[in-house]
């Protein structure tokens, strides 16, 4: 069975700044979807999102674009391999601009922090005990 991959659609103000803040959090673009318009953003082999430029963004869709910095329509969240990893990349996001936006959750099993990126996307980070999660 093929492994279903997800391509995640983000509008962007500025698609070069969006490149340069994830590109500092360590993160690597796939040359082969990534052009003046839009970038293709790699989590893992089959997760990914496209940070699209707001006009391009619009030409997938009728609706009006939603202003990230007055509501909220998707809540992202990204597994991280332990607690210091979390920190690390949260770290990272709000020394590149990014705003951590909740005190972190820590429930002993899970541990979780929350910033948005330059566009006011929110993106959770979250590390499980894997003892909990395989059980």
């Amino acid at each position: 069975m093929t492994k279903q991959m997800i391509f995640v659609n983000l509008p962007v103000a500025d698609l070069d700044r969006a490149k340069k803040f994830w590109a500092g959090l360590g993160y690597e673009f796939n040359p082969r979807f990534t052009d003046e318009n839009a970038a293709c953003l790699v989590f893992s082999d089959t997760i990914f999102a496209m940070l699209l430029r707001n006009e391009f963004f619009s030409t997938f869709t009728d609706k009006e674009i939603t202003d990230s910095a007055k509501s909220t329509e998707v809540l992202l969240a990204l597994s991280a391999e332990s607690r210091e990893a979390v920190d690390a990349l949260v770290d990272k996001a709000v020394a590149s601009g990014g705003r951590e936006v909740r005190d972190p959750t820590d429930l002993g099993q899970m541990y979780q922090r929350v910033f948005e990126d330059l566009d006011g996307h929110t993106w959770e980070i979250a590390w499980m005990d894997p003892a909990v999660v395989q059980s």
